[in-house]
């Protein structure tokens, strides 16, 4: 089953990093959600960062502000994905280029899962199957 990381996962069900969570999990993926205050989002179990991950993440999905996200280059590269995808708000050169060397896309992470598997829409052959 692949796994996927939310970073910036809200408990707030409005928000897009929420839907998120609750669509890859019905997807069939194994979700991660990560935020600083650590509570549960959709009912899964949230990491306060990429660094407590109980495994690496076939793919990152960011919902947090490009700068945020330029921050994070170190932990995202540790963490090994398979994918990053920037989201709308997430997206920008300053994290691109931090990110260089990495499968990165910008995209939403919403309208790629009512499309299909972001893994094999984002090129990768092995899809969801790892």
């Amino acid at each position: 089953m692949p796994t996927v990381a939310i970073v910036g996962a809200s408990t707030n069900a409005e928000r897009y990093s929420h839907q998120a969570v609750l669509r890859f999990a019905a997807r069939g993926y194994t979700v991660w959600p990560v935020h600083p205050s650590g509570l549960a989002v959709g009912g899964h179990p949230c990491f306060r960062d990429l660094a407590g991950l109980p495994g690496k993440p076939d793919v990152i999905t960011m919902y947090v502000n490009a700068n945020l996200g330029a921050t994070m280059a170190a932990a995202i590269r540790l963490a090994q994905p398979r994918l990053v995808i920037l989201n709308p708000g997430a997206d920008g050169e300053l994290v691109r280029s931090a990110l260089d060397g990495l499968h990165v896309i910008q995209a939403c992470s919403l309208v790629m899962l009512a499309q299909g598997d972001p893994l094999v829409l984002a090129g990768d052959q092995r899809g969801g199957i790892r």
